[in-house]
């Protein structure tokens, strides 16, 4: 088994008995929700590729209609360079497709129908502690990134005793690639202005771990626990 006890430091707070409870109460519900983080991963990945990979000038939007513009690297006194934010999201991207491809043909073998549920607030949550202006913006999301990343891999390692051998071995050979892309991103985001970003993380750690632990109104792979789940 992959060892990511350096995940488990960095986390504030373990998955509560609570949530682990609900998800195997609701395998199907938890795979359905599984399947749309890894395709959201994926998605974000591509995103940061569009809109920070091009060595473009920072043209400030004159119309709120607008997109919003492309960033170039090069105008921060950053040692990130392009070209590596591109390798490491494009791998990230074809891994996250991947495992989605593995998870939904597991749902098509259990009989299980892929349908449209709402998301989580887990995500939408963490984003409102992000900063708006550039670098702070893809800094902020990067690390974002890596909390995700790190909370995925914590509840894969905290799940995959307490599943089927398919689910188990499944979630098992996730933790390698998921803790990866946890340090991918993180290390991204202190390469943006070669500035402390320690400061950041705790606060957005912070934030995570209140999500994590607090009774939530719907079940889903990131959400905190919830109390009498139908």
């Amino acid at each position: 088994m992959t060892d990511i006890s350096h995940i488990e430091a960095f986390l504030l707070c373990e998955t509560p008995q609570a949530w682990l409870d609900n998800a195997l109460s609701h395998i199907p519900l938890l795979l359905i929700d599984h399947a749309n983080c890894e395709l959201k991963a994926a998605q974000t990945a591509q995103s940061l590729m569009w809109k920070y990979g091009m060595d473009l000038p920072l043209v400030a939007a004159k119309d709120s209609r607008k997109k919003a513009p492309r960033v170039a690297l090069n105008l921060w006194s950053s040692s990130l360079t392009n070209y590596e934010l591109l390798n490491k999201m494009s791998r990230l991207a074809r891994e996250e497709l991947r495992h989605f491809e593995q998870v939904i043909a597991i749902m098509r073998k259990r009989g299980i129908d892929y349908v449209q549920i709402d998301a989580s607030r887990y995500a939408a949550e963490l984003r409102k502690c992000l900063r708006t202006s550039e670098p702070h913006k893809l800094i902020d999301t990067l690390i974002m990134g890596a909390i995700i990343e790190a909370r995925s891999c914590e509840r894969f390692a905290r799940l995959a005793p307490l599943l089927d051998g398919e689910l188990q071995q499944f979630y098992l050979s996730l933790l390698k690639s998921e803790a990866r892309h946890y340090l991918d991103y993180l290390n991204l985001a202190k390469k943006i202005d070669g500035k402390p970003i320690d400061d950041r993380v705790n606060l957005l750690l912070s934030a995570e771990k209140q999500l994590i632990e607090a009774d939530d109104q719907l079940f889903r792979f990131h959400s905190g626990p919830v109390r009498n789940i139908e």
